[in-house]
């Protein structure tokens, strides 16, 4: 499997094998193991984002996958192997390329205006809602920097410390 067949599957069904919006964070640990949290300075508190190397899931306090961020800006990206079927992919993918991917594979998409201005460009796959975000370098093609569904809407439920008070 290529990286742009990882980004056309993600754009046609929303998700990469267990990991969705809104998937049972324990069915995602089960699949693909522990991931490392990433921490900023000493705050615990919930949502919690984790990595996968380049895939980063924030997860809500109900244990639930909130939202799914893939980093493509990195010139290696790395993946889980059982995810995808290998680790590392070359990164960076154009616009041209990806637009071409998913044309290929009848993946309606269309420019997606509220994250294109300045220095970056996106679309949206139509049937998912993925957006694929591009940094357009001074005199350069767009390059793609992140994709990622749409943030999974809910009423996370009340985590009680069993006596009562959340």
């Amino acid at each position: 499997m290529e990286l742009l067949d990882v980004l056309t599957e993600l754009a046609r069904s929303g998700r990469l094998g267990p990991v969705s919006s809104g998937a049972p964070w324990g069915a995602v640990t089960a699949a693909l193991g522990e991931p490392w949290e990433v921490t900023i300075g000493k705050r615990r508190s919930w949502p919690r984002l984790f990595a996968y190397d380049d895939l980063e899931l924030s997860v809500c306090r109900g244990q639930q996958v909130i939202l799914i961020c893939l980093q493509t800006w990195r010139d290696v990206i790395r993946l889980p192997v059982g995810l995808v079927g290998r680790g590392a992919f070359p990164g960076k993918p154009d616009y041209a390329d990806v637009t071409e991917s998913l044309d290929r594979a009848g993946c309606a998409w269309k420019p997606y205006g509220p994250l294109t201005f300045g220095n970056q460009c996106s679309i949206q796959a139509t049937s998912s809602g993925v957006l694929f975000v591009f940094d357009v370098p001074d005199g350069e093609d767009p390059v793609l920097n992140v994709v990622g569904p749409p943030p999974h809407p809910h009423d996370c439920p009340a985590i009680t410390d069993g006596s009562g008070s959340p």
